[in-house]
């Protein structure tokens, strides 16, 4: 469990566990939280999903959290990180998803904001990228925000089939100075 406290509220990242199916169906399973990912998926692909979220913290390298408002512990989001192969060289990827009611409240900066310590702390890749739809200004001007550099757009497959327009975003997490 990880705590960020600023002014106004405390967040929690917990991990996701067996009994989070209505968090990530109410993330997953709604057309306006989906807008810029393709689409909502089919509901047994949502329980599949939760599967592999339980599974990554196995492995100790990749990771998704639910994002809880400390005081009521309201469950308001998701965000993770996991390695992922960029150009031969090993790079995290990022990505969050906050429900309307936790939007345009700061939850989702401070949250990756949170992430990006965690990485910063294992000090196993020098980058963290962010991958958000060109079309997602909310989740581009957060990569702004924490100081993230844009360095292309390009287009990904995404879901499996279908294409989309994305802007890549890189962090660096240390420098490798000597």
């Amino acid at each position: 469990m990880s705590r960020i406290k600023d002014s106004i509220l405390e967040l929690v990242l917990e991990p996701w566990t067996e009994n989070d199916l209505p968090l990530l169906k109410r993330l997953q399973g709604d057309p306006r939280m989906m807008v810029f990912l393709g689409g909502v998926g089919f509901p047994e692909k949502i329980a599949d999903r939760l599967q592999r979220y339980v599974q990554l913290q196995e492995n100790g390298q990749d990771f998704m959290f639910k994002i809880l408002i400390v005081g009521d512990f309201s469950e308001v989001g998701s965000i993770g990180y996991w390695e992922k192969d960029r150009g031969g060289d090993k790079v995290y990827e990022t990505g969050w998803s906050n429900l309307p009611k936790a939007q345009d409240r700061g939850i989702a900066t401070e949250a990756a904001r949170m992430v990006i310590e965690m990485a910063k702390a294992e000090r196993r890749h020098r980058f963290i990228h962010a991958f958000p739809s060109v079309d997602n200004l909310a989740s581009n001007a957060i990569c702004r925000k924490l100081g993230f550099s844009l360095i292309e757009s390009s287009e990904f497959d995404y879901p499996p089939r279908q294409t989309m327009q994305c802007n890549d975003w890189q962090f660096e997490l240390f420098t490798n100075s000597y």
